[in-house]
């Protein structure tokens, strides 16, 4: 066979074993036996090691994995990942529904409601209809990429099956395990006397992020695609259904007994349907999207910062078991904060072991009148946290009731009262509350100091080598070899990894912090709107309550923190050590400082999401109606009903030419 013969071979065999797999993987439809398809993949690898050159992206070989990565490099997604608001509740439900209808000025909405996928949560960006990359949802803004993990799911396509595709697009869906999947994997697990995975969703999120996508490569994963996040010069579809159709075309796994819903008792009805439905369904789910179905009304309404204003998630009620309190105990937090937690005769709660559960603090301990020796209800608040719900009653002897210890169990510092709160006065003098901070300074959405994680900080706070995060930053090989389990190449790649954690963003440095009421995105708000750390240190209560999103406990939170003398001589000795904490975005002094504008219509130049985010960037701001505050109306093609009212508020219009004049000055 000669190079020419076989560069046309290699392309038939892989637009066989591309089709079926297709019709394996999405249509449940196979074609050929298992024998036939494995002496075509047989035949492929023998070429493509012959003729490596021929070899192509979207070849069926590039499922197998890769050699080990070092680690995982971050990517900035294309569009915003933003998380969904949910509720178990009904009427928050209806609640939803008065608001889009009041938002979008139309009485009658169509929603589209689908099962909430209990997975991980990925990005796939293809270029020109090739895969080019896939990635971790992370903070929503960036994440991890973990494309030759990707590549090795055969549900996700390397290639996108129709001919008409866009230049580049953005689409959003659910990594998961199918339950009879997980079963086996476990099996295999049990068989090897290795560790077994606690559900579905866990062993999903462990398979994507292994280092070897070869490991990844024997995990049954399986994705479901929901949303085109962007999408370049192609029309953006109309309506969800007209998305979710696309996503099928270009041959992704779509779940395809989602309810098209004239109103929203329909989509309350589905959620009671599926939710008796969901112990037959073969994959995880933990309750029901809700999404407006039309594009234009959508994006309309807009996004908060968060999540968007057109979807929330009805969740189940939790899975709920009987067990035995065997004694209750306190912990103590990072911020000092005392949880009474239950320990639990062990009992399985929706596929997975709870041997301990919160209960949260001493009035609700009180309340449902909990004790050692009770039988009591457990459930996984959201599938996830165990909690005790109740006491039930069975005339057993109990133990004598709860009472919230007077000084810290850890450092035997006095114990003070904040609202329904218990706090331990110890701070960082307290073994508990240090080993947590560092911890939480070390984590992932904090400084990311790879290979410092929760066991290596306590090793190292109990034999005294940190007494405080900012001695991080002076550790050495020496130190670190004192550690069992550390050896020179592992100490040097924590110092390494130290290191380069003193390029960090504002954002990130605030929230590695630990503020107490103030969590990723609130340390987001404030590097935003501050723009360094001296800004954000010197910002009185009144500065930070002026914020949009924050309230009066957080900037309360806030100024005590830095009003507190020791804080502030840590900052200044990280900041000594050459943590330099640089600016995301700068919204000072910009274009459109303070701005407000609103958006209708259909742009030709800009997608919706491109223009908002080029407000934010110069300083402006986005609001989804029309208002006596709003500053401009964008007005595209066949423009909605805040056209008119922007008219009768006398707002200034502006046309797309007019808003790219304005924004590309």
């Amino acid at each position: 066979m000669n190079q020419e013969e076989a560069k046309k071979r290699i392309e038939i065999l892989c637009d066989k074993i591309n089709k079926f797999d297709y019709l394996y993987y999405i249509k449940n439809n196979p074609e050929i036996s298992d024998e036939k398809y494995d002496k075509l993949r047989s035949e492929l690898s023998e070429l493509e090691r012959l003729y490596p050159e021929f070899t192509t992206p979207d070849s069926p070989s590039q499922r197998v994995g890769v050699l080990p990565l070092g680690e995982f490099a971050s990517v900035n997604h294309v569009s915003p990942m933003l998380s969904l608001a949910s509720t178990a509740n009904p009427e928050e439900i209806r609640e939803f529904d008065s608001r889009i209808k009041r938002l979008c000025g139309d009485s009658n909405i169509i929603y589209t409601a689908e099962p909430k996928f209990d997975g991980l949560s990925i990005e796939l960006v293809y270029e020109n209809g090739l895969l080019a990359r896939g990635s971790t949802r992370g903070d929503g803004r960036s994440g991890e990429n973990i494309t030759p993990n990707i590549k090795t799911i055969a549900s996700i396509p390397l290639k996108l099956r129709t001919a008409a595709v866009p230049p580049l697009v953005s689409i959003r869906g659910e990594a998961i395990m199918l339950l009879k999947d997980f079963q086996k994997l476990n099996g295999r697990m049990t068989e090897k006397d290795a560790a077994t995975f606690a559900n579905p969703r866990n062993a999903a999120a462990g398979s994507l992020r292994q280092l070897d996508s070869r490991v990844t490569a024997r995990r049954p994963l399986t994705f479901y695609g929901y949303e085109i996040m962007f999408i370049e010069k192609l029309r953006q579809p109309s309506s969800h259904t007209e998305e979710l159709n696309l996503l099928k075309e270009w041959g992704f796994n779509v779940y395809s007994h989602y309810r098209f819903c004239e109103d929203i008792e329909e989509a309350i009805d589905f959620h009671t349907y599926l939710s008796s439905k969901r112990d037959t369904l073969p994959f995880e789910i933990d309750g029901v999207v809700i999404k407006v179905n039309s594009k234009t009304c959508a994006e309309d309404i807009g996004s908060r910062s968060r999540s968007p204003r057109w979807a929330i998630a009805l969740k189940f009620k939790p899975r709920r078991e009987i067990t035995t309190v065997e004694n209750i105990v306190v912990q103590v937090g990072r911020t000092g904060k005392l949880t009474p937690v239950a320990l639990l005769k062990p009992v399985d709660v929706g596929g997975v072991t709870v041997s301990r559960a919160t209960l949260h603090n001493a009035d609700e301990v009180a309340k449902k009148d909990i004790r050692v020796g009770d039988t009591a209800r457990i459930e996984r608040a959201g599938d996830v946290i165990p909690a005790v719900v109740e006491r039930i009653k069975t005339g057993a002897a109990r133990g004598a009731p709860f009472i919230m210890p007077a000084v810290c169990p850890v450092c035997g510092s006095p114990i003070v009262e904040e609202g329904a709160c218990h706090f331990c006065t110890g701070g960082l003098s307290c073994p508990s509350q240090l080993k947590r901070s560092i911890a939480h300074f070390a984590s992932r959405g904090a400084m990311d100091i790879e290979y410092l994680g929760k066991k290596t900080v306590e090793a190292m706070v109990e034999k005294g080598i940190l007494n405080s995060v900012e001695e991080i930053y002076t550790l050495d090989v020496k130190t670190l070899l004192t550690l069992d389990r550390f050896a020179e190449k592992s100490a040097r790649n924590l110092l390494e990894a130290i290191e380069k954690s003193k390029n960090i963003s504002l954002a990130r440095f605030i929230f590695a912090l630990g503020i107490r009421n103030a969590g990723e995105h609130t340390a987001r708000l404030l590097a935003d709107h501050f723009g360094s750390m001296e800004a954000v240190g010197g910002a009185s209560y009144e500065d930070l309550i002026e914020i949009d999103e924050i309230g009066p406990e957080a900037a309360g939170s806030i100024t005590r923190f830095f009003s507190d003398k020791k804080k502030l001589k840590i900052i200044d000795s990280l900041l000594s050590s050459g943590v330099i904490p640089y600016i995301e975005t700068s919204v000072s002094l910009s274009l459109l400082e303070n701005i407000n504008f609103v958006f209708t219509g259909t742009l030709e130049e800009f997608t919706r999401e491109e223009a908002k985010r080029l407000v934010v960037s110069l300083g402006g701001r986005i609001s989804p109606t029309v208002s006596a505050k709003t500053d401009y109306l964008v007005a595209g093609k066949e423009p909605g009903s805040k056209y008119n009212k922007a008219v009768k508020l006398g707002i200034s219009i502006l046309s797309e030419y007019e808003f790219k004049k304005l924004v590309l000055k």
